[in-house]
């Protein structure tokens, strides 16, 4: 029977890349409390406002919080999609900016053990979605699973959010680390609540030189979010900080952050590999 599934997966990879243009990008942290879901949802809104379509899929395993960031209350998860047999569509909500998203459930960990008709079913709804979107952002739970390894290694960048604690910064090469053991990708790195520019900059330094030196890679940094009051007052507020105070530190941080990820970018996109390597990574089980 897994034999029987592998290869109608792997039938259906034949002729699948280049057809999509949404670039997925799934953003980690080695711990829980490093801000990453507010990070990637002010992220995604800061897309957004340079005219890209931007989905923000939440699949932080039990822990999601998107909605609750931005206010409100969603009417359906990912896992009510397979109960209710809807379209993606049905589950997708409206946020500020043009910004989509898809909100987490209690019970999300089922994502990453369908059996072959959800599994299908889910296969043909994401092909819809690499279609409709310029950035297709997976808000991933902390640490790593074996199962969610498989969306991270997947996705065409993976950002990798971490504080100047050591404990963050140990579980953040950690992290990178786990990655790089199953497969080299693009990484990158955001040091979110540093005190100070110089102190954030410093520490960012000497992560990205312990990587080349142990685990020869060049991990590419992104900048540094400081630790700015405006952000603990958006989130009283249930509003994004980059909304709530565009004009914060927080907020003209994050703004570098995404001119520097989008400089990165090729001028002109190639077709994303996700579904590609997704699918591939289900069919090898």
């Amino acid at each position: 029977m897994k034999q029987d599934q592998a290869a109608k997966l792997r039938s259906r990879i034949k002729g699948v890349h280049g057809k999509y243009h949404a670039k997925t990008v799934a953003i980690v942290s080695g711990k829980g409390g490093v801000g990453k879901s507010n990070i990637a949802l002010n992220f995604g809104l800061s897309l957004a406002d340079r005219g890209k379509k931007v989905l923000l899929f939440d699949l932080d395993v039990g822990m999601g919080n998107i909605d609750i960031l931005l206010g409100k209350s969603s009417n359906s998860t990912i896992i009510q999609m397979f109960e209710r047999n809807l379209s993606i569509y049905d589950i997708i909500e409206s946020g500020p900016k043009d910004l989509s998203y898809i909100a987490g459930g209690t019970a999300n960990h089922e994502i990453f053990s369908l059996d072959k008709g959800k599994l299908d079913y889910f296969i043909e709804q994401l092909e819809l979605l690499l279609r409709e979107y310029d950035y297709i952002i997976f808000d991933m739970g902390a640490g790593v699973t074996k199962e969610s390894i498989h969306f991270i290694l997947a996705a065409d960048e993976c950002i990798v959010v971490t504080t100047p604690e050591p404990t963050s910064l140990t579980d953040a090469y950690s992290m990178v680390k786990h990655i790089l053991s199953n497969q080299e990708t693009s990484i990158y790195l955001i040091l979110n609540r540093a005190l100070k520019q110089k102190q954030g900059d410093e520490t960012i330094f000497r992560f990205t030189e312990v990587v080349k030196r142990f685990l020869q890679y060049d991990i590419h940094p992104l900048g540094v979010v400081p630790d700015d009051q405006a952000v603990t007052k958006a989130v009283l507020n249930q509003n994004p900080f980059v909304l709530d105070n565009p004009k914060s530190k927080a907020s003209e941080a994050i703004i570098k952050i995404t001119n520097q990820f989008l400089g990165e970018m090729p001028q002109k996109q190639i077709g994303s590999r996700f579904l590609n390597k997704l699918m591939n990574f289900f069919a090898e089980g």
